[in-house]
């Protein structure tokens, strides 16, 4: 199983060129290209020729021996109490798309949008949404991945179920979007307990057809931690997580998203911590690998 891991702290801290070589000395097989800072006015990433700069990134990634899996689009996508910033954000959505399509990437995680209300009015909202990029993502070889998410009471101050927040909400949302070749799904497996549904529940309510791609992360069920499998005071249950991707033969790749890990160590001793991330890795997708069915 190829492993990988997100790019947002390491690419922060040390930049892009220097940011491949540290994934690939540490050992990871490919790597998620963030694209967070997209929201920004400022930020080059929004006018630079994608085919381009992608096209660069991907030299860059092969010639250190690794490659992009996955990507990251900006994030929130729309935002009902700001007008100009949800005019915009559609074009950097499928620049971001372009982007990671020319970088060799096999999917895009765009988040779909807490639309006001819920129910069938946000459904229907978000399949225009993603509707409107599927074009892009087809012209670029690349899949659109449809993210679990969580809301946040902040009247009484905790997590609540929102937009594709459980496993049968989003295999709704994907097959009513209809077209694998545009679409898939990611799992954040983090983000499953915090809604009330175990990881290995969600992988299941998915199965094999639809889960193209995972999150990576631990949390104690109440806080979205996204730090890395067995840290301190950390609750998911890994042996029945990879015990569920295993059954259904998950055939994606194993991606972390826990660089808040990452975030306690300086820039003289993160590369160990990074490795330290690829040694758990390694061990939980052999766990996956030992439980496919015999004959896969």
């Amino acid at each position: 199983m190829i492993l990988s891991t997100q790019t947002d702290n390491i690419f922060r801290r040390f930049g892009e060129d220097e940011g491949i070589k540290i994934f690939a000395r540490a050992g990871y097989d490919a790597i998620d290209l963030s694209m967070f800072q997209m929201t920004h006015d400022d930020c080059p990433l929004n006018t630079i020729d994608p085919d381009k700069y992608g096209s660069e990134l991907k030299k860059k990634a092969e010639s250190a021996g690794i490659v992009f899996n996955q990507a990251h689009a900006p994030f929130p996508c729309w935002r009902s109490d700001d007008k100009d910033y949800s005019v915009k954000m559609p074009e950097r959505v499928k620049q971001s798309i372009r982007i990671a399509g020319a970088a060799g990437a096999k999917q895009i995680i765009v988040h779909p949008i807490a639309y006001p209300g819920g129910g069938e009015p946000q459904k229907q909202f978000n399949f225009e949404f993603y509707r409107s990029l599927e074009q892009t993502a087809l012209d670029w070889g690349i899949k659109i991945a449809l993210e679990n998410m969580w809301g946040h009471d902040q009247k009484r101050d905790y997590i609540i179920p929102n937009v594709c927040s459980l496993g049968d909400d989003l295999a709704e949302y994907y097959d009513g979007l209809g077209n694998p070749d545009a679409f898939t799904v990611c799992l954040d497996l983090g983000h499953c307990g915090l809604v009330g549904e175990e990881a290995q529940d969600a992988i299941r309510a998915l199965g094999h057809d639809r889960l193209g791609a995972l999150h990576v992360h631990d949390n104690d069920y109440r806080h979205d931690t996204h730090t890395i499998p067995y840290d301190a005071h950390m609750k998911m249950n890994w042996d029945e997580i990879t015990k569920a991707l295993g059954e259904i033969d998950y055939k994606g790749e194993f991606t972390f998203e826990a660089d808040n890990f990452l975030g306690h160590f300086s820039d003289d001793v993160v590369f160990d911590a990074v490795c330290f991330m690829v040694v758990i890795g390694r061990k939980l997708c052999a766990k996956v690998d030992a439980a496919r069915p015999k004959n896969a």
